[in-house]
């Protein structure tokens, strides 16, 4: 449509890779407005964990909406958010041990970390955040400042300040624990790092190219923490909410972070929403210290709500992640095998996992060739070298077969390509034999 084209600002970015006007999505299906169905490998980056238009929420909303339910209401008191805290405390919080606070802020990622860097600031009178290599925190300024990205980071206008950024896990190699290179930097008082108010990590950096930290180094990390009187902040808004298995992507490792930040799937419809956890001695904030117009989406509430109920009230759920997880992660390997000459390589976990292309523009044409087959997958990692397998969480068997069978199809015709065409593609050639 010429309309974007005459309209819509250049900033405008996954339009760029799925050049198609959509009108109408169900489950892992989107529709353009030729009614031509694509595979969504996708999921909003992140936001459709429970698939579009899910029929158990959609029923729930639309029944709120025709009851004239609140929509807006800043922070107040709202029936709506009461049952989504109680239903949190519950089934969420209370069986895992994790004693937290709420905080609803703006809502979207970037405010949940920019206001939990703030409280760790606040909390514990020091400025420095140590982030890691690879991060992606946010595109708002003290998010930004933690992130690692240079192509988001160049688009500040201003300079960047208070983070330390040391290696994350695997950056150094193998063997490398580069936490205790952290416990060196900061028992060292000649190192340049002042003492840091928190630590904030992903255990999955989404962006940074499915880079997944060992279950040993995230508890390391924790230690560290401890030792020098830091808050862990885990940054769970790609990860979290069930994209590794479990609701929280640090459970398997037996952690308690101080603050946590949830946002993308949290509402579970897709509706914009972002919150908090932190331990209680820690709310430290007076009546309005950190606010936002849009922290009381009550829509975002009803069906934040509806998910844990339909989802997270037993293990079923979470089991079925795991055993998706386990095939994805088969068949990225065998692809990798049969199709890499050993330079591929697949990272990540549950159903959070990628396949490391080593080059930016072999991976870039591996997703277009998926997008001709009517299946829409992203790129992320430094070069956009990493395809990424982010269909939402409730895909059938059959769908998710198809999708893998796609990309697998894209994989092996692209590199067939690139043998074929030596004087076209020996930037491939030389990156994959590096």
């Amino acid at each position: 449509m010429n309309i974007f084209k005459e309209t819509e600002s250049e900033v405008q970015s996954y339009a760029r890779s799925f050049p198609r006007s959509f009108n109408r999505a169900q489950g892992e299906e989107l529709f353009d407005e030729d009614g031509i169905a694509y595979l969504d490998f996708l999921a909003g980056a992140g936001a459709l964990n429970y698939g579009h238009n899910n029929a158990v929420l959609k029923e729930k909303l639309l029944a709120y909406i025709e009851n004239d339910g609140i929509t807006h209401g800043l922070d107040m008191h709202t029936r709506a958010k009461a049952d989504f805290l109680e239903a949190l405390r519950d089934k969420i919080l209370a069986p895992r041990g994790l004693d937290y606070r709420v905080q609803f802020t703006g809502p979207t990622g970037t405010n949940a970390v920019e206001a939990a860097m703030k409280l760790a600031r606040k909390v514990k009178g020091r400025e420095t955040i140590v982030s890691f290599t690879n991060g992606f925190h946010g595109v708002s300024l003290g998010p930004l400042a933690a992130t690692g990205n240079a192509h988001h980071r160049g688009g500040a206008g201003t300079q960047l300040a208070g983070i330390a950024r040391v290696p994350y896990d695997g950056y150094l190699g193998k063997g490398v624990d580069t936490t205790a290179y952290l416990d060196k930097l900061l028992c060292d008082g000649s190192s340049g790092i002042d003492h840091p108010a928190a630590v904030l990590v992903e255990t999955v950096q989404g962006e940074g190219g499915v880079n997944a930290a060992s279950a040993q180094w995230l508890r390391n990390l924790e230690k560290v923490c401890r030792k020098h009187d830091m808050l862990l902040i885990v940054d769970d808004i790609q990860a979290g909410c069930g994209r590794t298995g479990t609701f929280f992507s640090f459970e398997g490792a037996g952690i308690k972070p101080d603050i946590v930040t949830l946002s993308k799937s949290i509402s579970g419809y897709g509706l914009p929403m972002a919150i908090v956890l932190l331990h209680p001695e820690l709310d430290a904030w007076k009546p309005g210290e950190h606010n936002g117009t849009f922290r009381g989406n009550n829509m975002a509430f009803l069906t934040a709500k509806a998910t844990i109920d339909e989802f997270w009230s037993s293990s079923a759920f979470s089991d079925s992640v795991k055993r998706k997880g386990a095939y994805v992660a088969k068949r990225l390997q065998r692809m990798a095998e049969n199709h890499g000459e050993g330079h591929f390589s697949v990272r990540g976990r549950g159903m959070f996992q990628g396949l490391n292309c080593v080059c930016g523009e072999l991976a870039g044409r591996i997703a277009a060739r998926c997008f001709e087959e009517r299946m829409i997958i992203e790129t992320c990692g430094a070069d956009d070298e990493v395809i990424k397998i982010f269909c939402p969480l409730t895909i059938t068997d059959a769908n998710l077969t198809r999708g893998l069978d796609i990309l697998e199809k894209a994989v092996a015709e692209v590199c067939a390509e690139t043998d074929e065409m030596p004087e076209a593609t020996e930037v491939f050639k030389l990156r994959r034999a590096s």
